[in-house]
């Protein structure tokens, strides 16, 4: 089965060429296109694409307000923020709003086919450094403990180390080295603190860990 894409952007150009690049795969097929938020969250609950291709600044309902009703929805949908600039501060929004990442729209084709892959199969597209990156520039201290950090409760002490570990832009490997841990370890403990916290990515849990106080901005 091909991976589903639904592409919402209100320019017609952009819409054009992402659909072009993405037909020219043959795993990966557009389903559906918006122009605007509205549309886009009722072509999304019709469809049910695997991937939503999203813009974030658009007239009427944006791209935080749309992927903030497609997460409501609670289908498979999965979204994929593009953006112009990497610290434009409404990407910060859009994945507190349950995105799974985000991608700049000069990115390349290859590595647009890449990341909707990626995002597929799970996974999250923002490199963890990156991550750190733009929430450390756009959360003030004022900002930050937004969320209930009594939710932190069900990690293990291992596991609040992990979930450290990702929010201040460690991968994998690294986290293994820095807690002297095997990767195959790391990677059973990320899959534990997504479950516990009840959230869809790396990505998520690194906003929680943020919003709850566990990591600092500039930490």
């Amino acid at each position: 089965m091909p991976i589903t894409v639904f592409i919402v952007d209100d320019q017609e150009l952009m819409r054009m060429g992402l659909a072009m690049v993405l037909d020219a795969q043959d795993d990966i097929e557009v389903v559906g296109e918006a122009a605007d938020g509205e549309s886009a969250i009722v072509g999304v609950a019709e469809l049910e694409p695997d991937v939503v291709l999203m813009d974030v600044r658009m007239p009427g309902i944006d791209g935080i307000g749309a992927t903030s009703k497609i997460m409501e929805l609670r289908t498979r949908s999965r979204v994929l923020v593009m953006t112009t600039f990497d610290l434009d501060e409404h990407v910060l929004g859009a994945l507190r709003a349950g995105a799974s990442g985000f991608l700049l729209k000069d990115t390349p084709p290859d590595d647009l086919v890449s990341a909707i892959r990626s995002v597929a199969a799970g996974d999250a597209v923002v490199s963890p450094k990156v991550t750190k990156r733009l929430l450390s520039r756009l959360m003030s201290e004022e900002s930050v403990l937004t969320r209930d950090p009594v939710m932190l409760d069900t990690l293990t002490g291992r596991e609040r180390q992990v979930l450290q570990s990702l929010a201040t832009g460690l991968s994998n490997a690294e986290i293994a080295s820095h807690l002297v841990l095997s990767e195959a370890t790391v990677k059973t403990h990320v899959g534990r603190i997504l479950t516990k916290l009840g959230v869809r990515d790396r990505v998520q849990a690194v906003v929680l860990a943020y919003e709850t106080g566990l990591v600092r901005p500039g930490t």
